[in-house]
């Protein structure tokens, strides 16, 4: 798995051919673009852990990209560091103010823009604002979240998934597999929110078993069935030709007793403004957790 995605938005060639070499090369995923408004599609279809961005861009220029970025829900915390020719101590200010974490001028040391790309992860991480795997928000972005929410006039909905399973199929594959599972259900999200929800709904792991949509009431059926159905459809290629074969997995467990479980299934608790009104965060997810339990299923 790679250390974590860098979206480099630089419209020089021969700059970006070398940041995503190099990049590569240290063992992250590499995504490039050459505008703004392609840096920005992209953030929303495959969020990176850090944006490396150019002022001077062909069409909006890097200003107006770290603004949109930090007005949306889903990509308001990405570190974002500036990567620009001018060295004006008012540009620098300028880009700081609109929420850059860090600036580089060109011509500029590779080491080092490494070295802050790596600090920008790390900070991140330690602040418990991302999910070391999935890089969805997480602790503190997750609360805020939730404390946005339980005042809000407009109603909402929030739903909560869990992997009913995991467990036996980390005793029986290993961590280095469930994180692929949990991989490939943060990408459905993203890409059933793409489809059926809006810019400022909000995804987020609370745990390694825990994720969290808030979303509108109007989207929430459509994107719960949309992950439901291919979670729980498609998850079945994450086991092997014998256990498919057996229709469940067999496996020794911490003791070396030998044990049989079913398949990974994705499960959701759903809770909604009109639930309300709540006595705080916990209790919007303690009451979604408990609808979990109770296997209540999405929403009409």
């Amino acid at each position: 798995m790679a250390k974590g995605r860098i979206l480099v938005v630089e419209d020089d060639p021969d700059i970006s051919k070398m940041l995503r070499i190099y990049f590569d090369s240290q063992g992250y995923e590499v995504l490039v673009a050459v505008r703004g408004s392609e840096a920005l599609e992209i953030c929303r279809k495959k969020l990176p852990n850090v944006v490396v961005l150019d002022i001077q861009l062909p069409d909006i220029d890097g200003y107006e990209v770290c603004r949109s970025l930090r007005s949306n829900t889903r990509t308001s915390y990405v570190p974002i560091i500036f990567l620009t020719q001018k060295d004006e101590r008012s540009d620098k200010i300028a880009g700081l103010e609109l929420g850059a974490d860090d600036y580089i001028t060109k011509p500029f040391d590779i080491e080092e823009l490494k070295l802050r790309v790596e600090g920008a992860i790390r900070r991140s991480l330690q602040t418990a604002l991302t999910h070391p795997v999935t890089n969805l928000p997480a602790g503190k972005l997750i609360e805020e979240q939730l404390k946005r929410i339980k005042d809000a006039s407009v109603p909402w909905r929030l739903l909560y998934f869990g992997i009913r399973n995991i467990n036996a199929f980390r005793e029986a594959k290993g961590p280095i597999h469930v994180n692929e599972v949990l991989v490939f259900l943060a990408d459905i999200m993203r890409e059933a929110i793409e489809t059926h929800g809006t810019m400022n709904d909000f995804i987020g792991q609370a745990s390694d078993n825990d994720f969290i949509i808030i979303t509108t009431a109007k989207a929430a059926p459509a994107i719960c069935n949309g992950v439901m159905g291919r979670f729980n459809e498609e998850s079945i290629t994450f086991y092997d030709f014998r256990d498919r074969d057996k229709g469940y997995l067999e496996y020794t467990d911490i003791d070396g007793k030998a044990q049989q479980a079913d398949f990974m299934k994705l499960i959701v608790g759903v809770v909604s403004s009109e639930d309300g009104p709540f006595t705080d965060i916990l209790q919007i997810t303690e009451d979604a957790a408990d609808h979990r339990r109770q296997n209540r299923g999405c929403p009409a």
